[in-house]
C-alpha cells in the first residue's frame, strides 16, 4: 500500500530514477549540469558533451543517458550546495578519475567557446571539493583548452 501512495506522490517512473543519495552517476551529472548553468544558459553543444561524458563513463544506452540528465537536472535545481555530490564523488572516485572530472567540466565551460568567471568560480571550487590541486586543476584546464584549438 506504501509503495502504491509513493508511486501516486511521485509519478510512475519516480522509481526507475537513480537513488540520488549515493549514486556516483548522479553526482556526476549534477556537477556537469550544474557548470553548464553556471553561465545562466545551456547550449545544445553544452548537453551533448554532457551526454557523452556521461554515457561513455558509465557505458549508459542513450536513453538512460537521457533519463539520468533528465533526473539530474531536477535534482540540481533541488540542490542548495555542492558538497552532497562531490562528497559522494569522493567516494567513488580514484584521484586520477576526479582530476578526468574537472577536465570535463572545463570541456563543458568551454564549449561555448568563451569561459565566464562564474564557471572558472565554480570549477575552482567544486576541484577543492573533491580534492584535485590547482596544478591537477590547472592542467586539466590547459588539456581542455587545447582540444578547442583550430588545427
Amino acid at each position: 500500500m506504501f509503495d502504491a501512495l509513493l508511486r501516486l506522490l511521485t509519478g510512475p517512473d519516480a522509481g526507475h530514477l537513480p537513488d540520488e543519495r549515493n549514486d556516483p552517476a548522479f553526482a556526476l551529472a549534477v556537477l556537469l549540469i550544474e557548470t553548464a548553468h553556471s553561465d545562466d544558459r545551456v547550449t545544445e553543444r553544452e548537453q551533448r558533451i554532457i551526454e557523452r561524458a556521461l554515457a561513455r563513463r558509465f557505458q549508459l544506452q542513450p536513453f538512460e543517458t537521457a533519463r539520468l540528465v533528465q533526473a539530474a537536472d531536477e535534482g540540481s535545481m533541488r540542490a542548495t550546495d555542492l558538497y552532497n555530490f562531490t562528497r559522494i564523488v569522493v567516494q567513488h572516485f580514484s584521484e586520477e578519475e576526479r582530476i578526468a572530472i574537472i577536465e570535463m567540466l572545463w570541456d563543458v565551460a568551454y564549449s561555448d567557446g568563451e569561459l565566464t568567471g562564474d564557471e572558472d568560480t565554480l570549477i575552482r571550487r567544486v576541484a577543492g571539493l573533491l580534492y584535485v590541486s590547482d596544478t591537477d586543476r590547472g592542467e586539466a584546464k590547459r588539456r581542455a583548452r587545447e582540444r578547442l584549438r583550430p588545427e
